[in-house]
């Protein structure tokens, strides 16, 4: 028995031995990382997802700005064609660029007639635009006129798509 005396400290129990499992100084089991890794991977796996679905809007918009300029430009080629027709007087070439309802409303013979009265010495060709004030978009392609009297002319074409192609469809007023 052991017994206190006054101002002298008693002797500390002893310490149980140590036994099986956690030893200290650790709580609990040590962990290898595994969450912290998973966490990171999951991070980076949505990181990588928002820039791919980033990277496939821009993708999407450029697409559509190249596919937009380049209809654009083909029908402008096809008013220069057929204004290079009509100045070289190759009147076949041109009418044959006309769309449909044009070729309905005027016969090959009128088409030259009407050509061969005012020839056309030069032209310059403006840059096509589609008029966002209708609800069919319009597409049309602008001109400049000289003719071989010497008077020009500001002309706007309407144009189709027809057949993969385009055509010319008349002035616009």
């Amino acid at each position: 028995m052991i017994v206190a005396h006054p101002g002298v400290p008693t002797p500390a129990s002893p310490q149980p031995p140590p036994g099986p499992g956690v030893q200290p100084p650790f709580v609990a089991p040590p962990t290898d990382g595994a969450r912290q890794r998973r966490w990171l991977a999951l991070g980076l796996a949505g990181a990588a997802v928002l820039v791919c679905c980033v990277g496939g809007l821009f993708g999407a918009g450029g697409l559509l700005v190249l596919t937009n300029q380049m209809v654009l430009e083909s029908a402008q080629g096809t008013v220069n064609g057929y204004l290079t027709a009509v100045r070289d007087q190759d009147f076949a070439e041109a009418y044959s660029l006309l769309c449909d309802s044009e070729r309905a409303s005027i016969d090959e013979g009128e088409f030259v007639d009407m050509h061969e009265r005012r020839p056309l010495r030069s032209f310059t060709v403006g840059e096509a635009a589609i008029d966002t004030t209708r609800a069919d978009g319009q597409l049309y392609v602008p001109a400049t006129l000289t003719y071989a009297d010497g008077q020009s002319d500001a002309v706007r074409y309407v144009m189709v798509g027809e057949a993969g192609a385009f055509s010319v469809c008349g002035q616009a007023g």
